[in-house]
């Protein structure tokens, strides 16, 4: 992911979560974000969260890993998809993902 791309994912989720990402909110946003996004490109995006989570800790491949691993074996709800869309909508993502660069 070109890093001014990377950068816009994360002022987006800044914006639309303010005061971080609840954890069960987790599911329906890497839902959202495998649609547009590649795997490296959650991946980093994870990590960002984690650290964020550790207080800008540094957090191990296997944590990233499980807190992927973790989400993606669930499915989310249609409701739970419409709340996390308008957080991040109100952070400006647009709704049919992020532009290309």
């Amino acid at each position: 992911m070109p890093d001014n791309v990377f950068l816009r994912v994360i002022q987006w989720l800044r914006a639309g979560y303010p005061q971080g990402i609840p954890e069960n909110d987790y599911i329906a946003l890497f839902s959202i974000l495998h649609r547009t996004l590649t795997r490296e490109e959650i991946e980093t995006v994870a990590r960002r969260v984690a650290e964020r989570r550790h207080h800008g800790q540094p957090v191990s491949e296997e944590e990233v890993a499980e807190m992927i691993r973790r989400t993606v074996q669930e499915e989310p709800t249609p409701q739970d998809i419409r709340r996390v869309s308008a957080h991040l909508a109100a952070g400006g993502w647009p709704l049919a993902g992020p532009p290309a660069p």
